[in-house]
């Protein structure tokens, strides 16, 4: 029988489908895993912000984790919004019992439109009991910023700040580029495994279709780790899908704000040729 490359995210629910778990699930399958998911808050959202948040207990999070390890597993992990220290907590104690280790941290901290999505108290929980159980985090500026208590100004800091970030080469880290001002994005992966650096290169596109970036180029990356895929060609391999998906999102108008990127465009495109 054959069997799917199985990615289990663990994020919030958009109920505007552009992040959270929706992008997740869709930027998992557009890549060629299976995706099952654990919802760890609802929001009240579309592309014009959040407008509000409930929270899901840490014990029914536990249990849909549970549920989806005890009987399809995972070849990879997916983590995303996570509001409380409570739930890190209960995350990380599910992931230990069955012995998880690809997982992609996605530190998601404060939504596009600036609302904050995770309490103050629940970082020093986070930094301390969660990103040394990942294999790879993927930080934007500001979520970098935050953890590592400075500003960072421009692209030349991203080998120092993730080498910080790494814990003392326990965690790769890829640090993106995009909330810097340059033409030229120059994301950076450091593979702590190897103690080595690769530029991910891209030219910044006009487009406010730019909603759930971040949760797609995550969920990604962890898909590629699924499929067998080393961490620098999993790097890779996610950067190129996320420009590619932001690329062909630019085309459309989906609500009055920040519109979602187009997770299936590499299907779009090869039905158009045909």
């Amino acid at each position: 029988m054959k069997k799917y490359p199985r990615v289990l995210t663990i994020a919030g629910s958009d109920s505007g489908g552009g992040a959270g778990i929706q992008a997740d699930i869709k930027a998992i399958s557009a890549t060629g895993s299976y995706a099952a998911s654990a919802i760890t808050a609802i929001t009240v959202q579309n592309t014009l912000g959040v407008e509000d948040v409930f929270p899901v207990p840490p014990s029914i999070i536990s249990e849909q984790i549970e549920s989806v390890l005890s009987d399809i597993g995972a070849d990879a992990v997916k983590i995303g919004m996570l509001h409380s220290g409570d739930v890190i907590r209960a995350i990380r104690t599910s992931l230990d019992k069955y012995n998880m280790s690809n997982i992609v941290l996605d530190p998601v901290m404060v939504s596009t439109s600036g609302h904050r999505l995770i309490e103050e108290s629940a970082i020093d929980t986070l930094v301390a009991e969660l990103i040394p159980r990942a294999r790879v985090i993927t930080p934007n500026v500001p979520e970098a910023e935050i953890l590592i208590g400075r500003k960072i100004s421009k692209q030349s800091d991203f080998p120092d700040v993730a080498r910080v970030l790494s814990q003392n080469g326990k965690v790769s880290v890829l640090m993106k580029a995009g909330h810097l001002t340059d033409s030229n994005l120059v994301d950076v992966f450091y593979n702590a495994e190897e103690d080595s650096f690769i530029e991910l290169p891209s030219h910044r596109m006009n487009t406010k279709n730019t909603h759930g970036t971040g949760c797609t180029l995550s969920s990604a990356f962890a898909s590629f780790l699924a499929q067998g895929y080393s961490l620098n060609d999993a790097a890779k391999a996610a950067k190129s899908y996320i420009t590619g998906a932001i690329l062909a999102g630019s085309e459309y108008e989906i609500g009055h704000g920040h519109g979602p990127v187009c997770h299936f465009y590499n299907l779009v495109n090869n039905e158009k040729e045909q």
